[in-house]
């Protein structure tokens, strides 16, 4: 019995190990790769965006809508992270019983439970099948921000990969507007005048816009922000004990660490919070649900005088 016992333990364990070489060599390969990519430094301040690790000849950056071929940090991390965050799911998801002895499922069923309620308060009962995509928003978007605490360039600060993210979620957005069909669509959008019917779609296709800006320019703006502060607290290092010649630039230990904290800990999440929400209230607010309730009705009354 014993030995019967063990042998799932220990399978158990092996995936369990495997898992987490999936959650964390993806960063470290990122990690790698900054390494082998960073050109020397000026000693000065430094503030660019994605390097490139791949551009097809002849190709820059201002290309890539044309079908240039560039691979930039920005796209590998993001990746990387979503494998990471594959990893993480699957590690609390493993074993999963009907009642939970595990602190890994009882922090998977408190992430599901929270994210159901936060739908219910925004979207609605009907929206529950929401709930994995919120949660792989909300991770994919904290995640990429807490990147930047391992020194690497967080995906959140690329306007494109933000804007991929608000593209997706206007698409969905038309869908639901859209889920009764063209008639019950044309008639949201026009009921109120062609004056009213110019401002809603000027509104629409804004939407992903000022997702995509908010996001990125939180972000972004947090990191310029924190490299500026460490450069001038090296600056004052510099002139308040310059007298003793050539010194360890004191000001730099433990107050750059806080405002990490804040840029990108709080910061980050709180945008990835935002995202989320302003997701939910689209979608739910765009959504017809009388109509869809009235459509689904008369379909359900056809099928039963056909049966």
């Amino acid at each position: 019995m014993r030995l019967t016992e063990t042998k799932p333990r220990r399978k158990g364990r092996a995936v369990d190990i495997l898992l987490i070489l999936m959650m964390v060599l993806p960063l470290v390969a990122a990690m790698v790769l900054k390494i082998l990519f960073t050109p020397e430094g000026t000693g000065g301040v430094e503030i660019h965006g994605a390097m490139v690790y791949y551009a097809q000849e002849g190709a820059d950056i201002s290309q890539v809508i044309s079908g240039a071929l560039i691979i930039t940090e920005a796209q590998i991390n993001s990746w990387l992270v979503m494998i990471s965050i594959t990893g993480l799911c699957l590690f609390l998801t493993h074993g999963l019983e009907v009642h939970a002895h595990s602190t890994r499922q009882h922090i998977a069923e408190w992430i599901v439970e929270k994210t159901e309620n936060l739908i219910r308060g925004n979207m609605g009962e009907f929206h529950l099948y929401f709930t994995p995509f919120i949660i792989a928003m909300m991770g994919l978007s904290v995640f990429s921000s807490f990147t930047s605490l391992l020194g690497l360039f967080a995906p959140t600060s690329d306007l494109s990969v933000v804007f991929g993210w608000a593209i997706l979620v206007f698409f969905l957005i038309l869908a639901a507007k859209a889920c009764c069909g063209p008639r019950v669509f044309i008639k949201g959008l026009t009921a109120d005048g062609p004056v009213v019917t110019a401002l809603n779609v000027i509104g629409d296709l804004a939407t992903p816009v000022s997702m995509a800006f908010r996001h990125y320019g939180n972000v972004m703006s947090g990191a310029v922000i924190g490299v500026l502060i460490g450069s001038a607290l090296r600056g004052l290092s510099g002139a308040l004990l310059g007298a003793l010649g050539e010194v360890f630039p004191v000001l730099q230990i433990g107050i750059p660490g806080v405002l990490s904290i804040y840029f990108d800990v709080f910061s980050g999440g709180l945008q990835a919070f935002i995202f989320a929400m302003l997701t939910m209230l689209y979608v739910g607010g765009g959504f017809p649900l009388e109509d869809w309730l009235k459509r689904h009705d008369k379909k359900k009354q056809v099928a039963e005088q056909g049966a």
